[in-house]
């Protein structure tokens, strides 16, 4: 019986360190905070929160090959065009192979919102990608208060308008 009990309790230690293991390389979920740092843009200029920061930050993660992403983009152009003046932060964050491709599709759709390329270190921050696209909105204080992974359609990105402060 004691070496049956000594048994589960290894197997139980084994089980919470492999859990535990597994939470820090899953992807970043609600209630988990993101800070960002400073992200350099492709535009060449950096996107920081300002340490006073009292506005909610939405970010999304694309890619330009990506159809879904393609038509999502489409909304979050038209939500920029709704948004009052500085109501809300918003950082795209691509994950295509090279700057050059992201910075074309930027220019060739005429979108207007930000958008950096991810680096390894916001990689490392976010956790495993498990689909694009991935919509992210943060709170003032950089908590994560909305997730959503894969497409999201014209009406759900209408509703996001309640995060503009």
């Amino acid at each position: 019986m004691k070496i049956m009990r000594r048994y589960l309790c290894v197997m139980l230690v084994g089980l919470v360190f492999s859990m535990l293991g597994m939470a820090s390389v899953g992807a970043i979920e609600v209630g988990q905070t993101l800070e960002l740092g400073a992200v350099k843009k492709l535009d060449g200029t950096v996107f920081s929160l300002a340490q006073d920061n009292n506005k909610n930050t939405l970010i999304q993660i694309w890619a330009s090959w990506c159809p879904f992403c393609k038509r999502q983009n489409v909304y979050l152009q038209d939500l920029v065009k709704r948004l009052p003046a500085d109501s809300l932060n918003i950082l795209t964050l691509s994950i295509d192979k090279t700057p050059e491709a992201a910075e074309q599709y930027m220019l060739d759709n005429r979108y207007t919102f930000a958008a950096a390329m991810m680096t390894p270190a916001l990689q490392n921050m976010l956790g495993r990608l498990r689909g694009i696209p991935i919509l992210l909105i943060l709170d003032a204080k950089n908590k994560v208060i909305y997730k959503e992974v894969g497409e999201i359609f014209e009406e759900d990105f209408a509703e996001l308008l309640r995060y503009a402060k």
